[in-house]
């Protein structure tokens, strides 16, 4: 399958006239092939961008582009539907985020700090009460286990993708991955639904006051799983994110109606870039 990454948003430059311009950065996922343009903001929108794409695929478009960016993709939706080209919201675009870190470098000093990755994430949001497991748990899984585990069983929601196999991460077999463990009681499979619409992508500990775990979901969405105060507990969550450094940013995420082990309704392979 052919497919593209792509971001179309404003740059730290300025045309003749002061205007403000925008660039289209285009690139496979080995980065081997790469495309630019620049336009200037007063013409930024998908006419624009359906005509660049038609230049870019020189009459072999892509089945996919990625787009991480939340301001991009309406637009490259728009230019995507007229090419009949599949367009998906994903964080995990690491060549194209590495060629937008390059390109950076080559912009002229303007005075202000510029971050090409940086997005608006919304304060984290409890999850709708109607989802709220009855326990949760930290776990860790041995990393040559894994795959035994999961891959054969009968999970309504699995995902598992090749690139995060602890094997294709060159992971040894005993390193363990750390995860959490959701009882999810009666709403099991409600949450696992939920969850699978939401496209996890990572849970991170957040220490502070106001202690817990937060889900990174789709482009920017941020959700409140947990919060503690008891002390155990807050030390678990820091060995959890310290493993999570030994196994290469690679962790879990399991739900299953209750601890006999019988029964599984979801699990996610997560890892932020």
């Amino acid at each position: 399958m052919r497919i593209w990454q792509a971001d179309f948003y404003r740059r730290p430059l300025k045309d003749e006239k002061g205007q403000r311009l925008w660039e289209l950065l285009i690139c496979d996922l080995s980065g081997q092939f790469t495309y630019e343009a620049l336009c200037p903001q007063s013409e930024a929108n998908s006419s624009w961008l359906f005509s660049q794409l038609q230049q870019a695929a020189a009459g072999n478009l892509p089945e996919v582009i990625q787009v991480f960016r939340p301001q991009s993709l309406s637009l490259i939706e728009a230019a995507g539907k007229q090419l009949g080209v599949q367009v998906e919201a994903t964080r995990r675009t690491a060549a194209l985020k590495q060629l937008l870190q390059e390109k950076a470098q080559q912009y002229p000093q303007i005075g202000e700090p510029y971050d090409p990755l940086a997005l608006d994430k919304p304060p984290p949001t409890p999850l709708p009460e109607m989802l709220w497991g009855e326990q949760w748990r930290f776990a860790t899984l041995p990393a040559g286990d894994i795959v035994e585990a999961f891959s054969d069983r009968p999970i309504p929601v699995l995902e598992m993708p090749e690139f995060l196999l602890p094997i294709n991460l060159g992971l040894a077999s005993t390193i363990p991955v750390p995860g959490v463990v959701i009882y999810g009681g009666r709403q099991s499979m409600k949450l696992a639904r939920w969850l699978q619409e939401s496209r996890p992508y990572a849970l991170n500990y957040m220490g502070g006051e106001l202690a817990g775990l937060v889900l990174e979901a789709g482009l920017v969405d941020r959700w409140i799983v947990a919060t503690f105060e008891d002390k155990e507990v807050a030390t678990s969550a820091q060995t959890y994110q310290e493993r999570k450094q030994q196994s290469k940013g690679l962790h879990f995420l399991l739900v299953q109606p209750d601890d006999s082990g019988m029964t599984y309704s979801g699990f996610w392979l997560l890892r932020e870039e």
